[in-house]
């Protein structure tokens, strides 16, 4: 596939399923994943726990992806938003979960979220190179 990790000598080795840079070389197509909140279609009810979140909004992104033939390996860059400092670290834990050994682009961001129900917001960009 023509998704290649960017590493430069010099900079720290990246930890936790991320690459300092990813490169895209011919492209067919590219998926602009609009941000992920904890919308569920089962019952309507936003769970307060952080890990059951995290997973509902994975499924909602991978389900976009399946949409246009898509998955995890087609992901070239995630942004994270994440509401408190404190989900960092099972962040890490669940992310390596999801996406194994395939390492996009990663931006982690602690902020407010638009509802304060949800614990995070995930958005992507996946491509597809042939």
């Amino acid at each position: 596939m023509g998704i290649a990790q960017l590493n430069p000598a010099g900079l720290p080795v990246p930890t936790g399923n991320y690459t300092h840079g990813t490169l895209v070389t011919e492209a067919q197509r590219t998926v602009f994943v609009s941000g992920q909140v904890n919308w569920s279609d089962e019952n309507g009810e936003i769970p307060s726990d952080f890990e059951t979140q995290y997973r509902t909004v994975w499924r909602n992104v991978l389900a976009v992806l399946a949409e246009a033939d898509m998955g995890v390996r087609n992901l070239a860059k995630v942004n994270m938003y994440l509401a408190d400092r404190r989900f960092r670290d099972v962040s890490s834990t669940l992310r390596e979960e999801i996406l194994g050994d395939h390492c996009p682009a990663l931006t982690i961001i602690i902020c407010d979220i638009y509802d304060e129900a949800w614990l995070l917001e995930i958005e992507a960009v996946a491509v597809d190179v042939g």
